[in-house]
């Protein structure tokens, strides 16, 4: 399963920190950013992604987040 998600993280070293964060609520996933994209793309790869507690991670850091349809 994968979830992609629009966030206004801009810079490599917030995303990393972002990424860092989800990280430690779920170990298991896989989460990256595409900054280059225009919606400065959040994808989360696993088996059960939780969507809500994803958006709050990255609401609690400071940044906006929406899942892509």
């Amino acid at each position: 399963m994968v979830e992609v998600f629009k966030t206004n993280v801009r810079y490599k070293k917030y995303a990393r920190k972002v990424v860092t964060e989800i990280l430690n609520h779920f170990p298991e996933l896989l989460v990256s950013f595409d900054l280059k994209d225009c919606d400065n793309v959040l994808r989360v790869e696993g088996s059960d992604i939780k969507e809500n507690r994803i958006k709050n991670i990255v609401n609690a850091e400071g940044y906006l987040c929406e899942a892509l349809v």
